[in-house]
């Protein structure tokens, strides 16, 4: 079945930060911690965080701000109840999900959809000439893990590739110094190896997909904070409402407002071609695009990163986004902000 069809289960046993453990609501949270990547895939949050519009609609919730550079982090964070909020992409969140046995986190919105491609070095223009090489992705399980992974099944290629876990940045030095021959990668980092190093685009991942569109980012909130703060879960929801409205609005300036943020959070500002050239790659979106997630805890499960298969029922939790797009009197149906 369909995950847009789907209600959230409702119940969790674990602990939350050291409260009492109860499913009855106790009003906004003293505070929230929210974990990003520095990535343009996750241009809301960098929006957001750089325009201070979460911290505005959380009122008297202090707003902590925390990046990441993996899934696996972000994910262990997660469980182990330093974070309450992240933005993810769908294999880390399928994968807390199922670690916790469907108890720890709900997915409540979209934020990103397309955004990855297998970059490659010049000569490397087929499938089979991947043959003997050696193809990064930045994390193990993480979502271009899986993707590359299912792609290389799905072209007999699993055994003849070297399939390596490095992180984007230095995907990018090990490209440029020959250790990699490619790598598939969430934006910007397919962007900078294309126009700082030379590569071109041997699979853009939204080829694989019907209508070109795959969630590459979403949110998730660990279930006890949900249960126990959902105001502050909608405050949250509002916020990154706010931040793609500010890209619909006026695009050049969201794209200088991400690189100013990026430059603080990673000491190097992007040149315009790249952050162009990223930008139009992906599709901001609050829609989750649910319906995809059946096949992508099947490729998570081919890919070995989930060892038996799960059930999705219950990660889905539409009920707060659902009331924040209604009390901002805008669609509850999915929308693709363009």
């Amino acid at each position: 079945m369909l995950l847009a069809l789907l209600l959230v289960l409702v119940g969790c046993t674990r602990a939350d930060r050291g409260e009492r453990t109860s499913a009855a609501e106790q009003g906004p949270a003293a505070e929230v911690r929210l974990g990003y990547f520095p990535n343009i895939t996750h241009a809301s949050a960098l929006l957001g965080v750089e325009r201070g519009l979460f911290t505005a609609e959380l009122g008297a919730t202090r707003f902590v701000p925390v990046t990441f550079n993996d899934g696996g982090a972000a994910v262990n964070a997660l469980l182990g109840g330093s974070l309450d909020v992240a933005f993810l992409g769908p294999g880390p969140a399928i994968n807390a999900y199922a670690k916790s046995d469907g108890e720890a986190v709900r997915l409540v919105s979209g934020a990103t959809s397309r955004g990855a491609q297998l970059v490659v070095r010049a000569g490397i223009d087929r499938p089979q000439q991947l043959i003997g090489r050696t193809i990064a992705s930045p994390a193990l399980g993480n979502t271009q893990d899986i993707a590359l992974k299912k792609w290389l099944a799905a072209s007999q290629l699993t055994d003849a590739v070297n399939v390596t876990n490095v992180e984007s940045a230095r995907a990018l030095d090990g490209f440029l110094q020959g250790q990699l021959d490619g790598a598939w990668l969430p934006e910007p980092w397919s962007s900078r190896l294309v126009l700082e190093a030379g590569a071109h685009v041997l699979v853009d991942e939204r080829t694989l997909w019907p209508d070109g569109e795959f969630p590459s980012t979403v949110v998730v909130v660990r279930t006890p904070f949900l249960q126990a703060h959902p105001e502050t879960v909608r405050a949250v929801l509002r916020g990154l409402v706010r931040a793609e409205q500010s890209v619909t609005q006026d695009p050049a300036r969201a794209k200088q407002d991400m690189n100013a943020h990026l430059r603080k959070a990673t000491s190097r500002a992007l040149p315009e071609a790249t952050i162009d050239r990223a930008f139009a790659n992906i599709r901001l979106t609050t829609d989750p695009n649910a319906a995809a997630f059946d096949q992508l805890a099947r490729d998570a499960l081919a890919a070995g990163v989930l060892k038996a298969p799960i059930d999705l029922a219950g990660f889905v939790e539409p009920g707060p986004l659902t009331a924040v797009l209604s009390e901002l009197g805008l669609p509850t149906s999915p929308q693709r902000i363009p």
